[in-house]
Parts: C-alpha cells; structure tokens; sequence
C-alpha cells in the first residue's frame, strides 16, 4: 500500500514538474522572443542612424534642385510659344484632328468677337494685337485645308503611279494577251 501511495504521489509530483517545466519553457520562449526583437529594432534603429547621416547632405542639394527645376520651367514655359516645332505627331485620324482644330479655331473666333467691341483707345495695341491673332488663326486654318487637300491629291497620284508601275510589271512577266483576259473576261 505504500508503493502504490508512494508511486500515485510521485506521478502527482512528476506531472506538476512537467508542467512546472513547460511553463518555464514557455517564459523561456517569450524571453528568447523579445530579446530577438530588441536587437533587431536595435539594428534597424543603428540602420536609420546610418540613413539619416547619409542623406542629410543630399537634403540641402534637393532644395537647390527643386528650386532651379521650377526656374527652368518658369522659363520653358515662357519660351514655348518661341521653340521650333517639326514632326508634331497627331493621334487618330488626321480628319478627326482637323475637326477638333476647325472648333478649337471657332471658340478662338468667338472669343476674339467678343473681346474686340470692349476695345478703347487706352487699349487700342491690345485690339490690333487681337486682329492680328485672329488674321493669323484664320489663315493658319486657310493653311491646314490646303495641306490636307495637298496631301490627298499627292496621295491619289502615288496611288496611280502604284498602280501603273505593277500593271506594268505584269504585262512584262505574264503578256499583254494574258493580262488582258485577267481585266476584260
């Protein structure tokens, strides 16, 4: 009877122990896992000290070059009207486009309507620069019809130069006879 009291006591006593023992290796852990999160901020604090010394210099160079990029285009903005423009590249279709500058040229005209009744004689350079700008807009526009018109007749002869040169061809490698069967049977 004592060996049984003995061993139930004992196993009571291991079982504490056991458990004793995982609680203590659980505080264990936790310990482990904060020690490993300190030095890790810690790391990544030094890292940012680091950082901060080596961009600080780059801080006041910034501030130079952001002010001298608006001076730029302060000054790119003022002179773009005076830049030479070649090759403008017009998305979609070139009617399209021509449509869009017909309106664009009509609010312009408008514009220039309105504004030129309100002229006085304080600001007669004013309206003449007015006149002027509406002279050029409407021959800009004169312009850009006879462009397109240019365009499409050069295109039109392109197109039967094309043609006659393959025809051309054709009657040279295949015969006159066979050629003339392809168009009139």
């Amino acid at each position: 009877k004592n060996i049984a009291k003995l061993e139930e006591k004992a196993e009571r006593n291991l079982i504490m122990l056991c458990e004793g023992k995982m609680r203590q290796q659980e505080k264990n852990y936790k310990l482990k896992r904060e020690i490993l999160l300190k030095e890790r901020e810690q790391q990544l604090e030094e890292a940012l000290q680091k950082q901060l010394e080596a961009f600080t210099p780059l801080v006041a160079v910034c501030a130079v070059l952001k002010e001298q990029y608006k001076c730029f285009a302060t000054a790119l903005d003022a002179t773009r009207h005076e830049l030479p423009i070649k090759n403008i590249h017009i998305e979609g279709d070139t009617y399209t486009y021509l449509d869009k500058m017909g309106k664009e040229l009509t609010v312009s005209q408008e514009l220039l309507t309105e504004l030129m009744p309100s002229c006085s004689d304080e600001s007669a350079k004013t309206c003449s620069a007015l006149k002027e700008l509406k002279e050029v807009s409407q021959e800009l526009d004169k312009t850009i019809q006879r462009g397109v018109t240019q365009a499409q007749d050069l295109a039109s002869e392109v197109s039967k130069e094309v043609s006659l040169h393959n025809q051309q061809i054709c009657e040279e490698n295949h015969g006159l006879d066979v050629v003339k069967r392809w168009y009139f049977n």
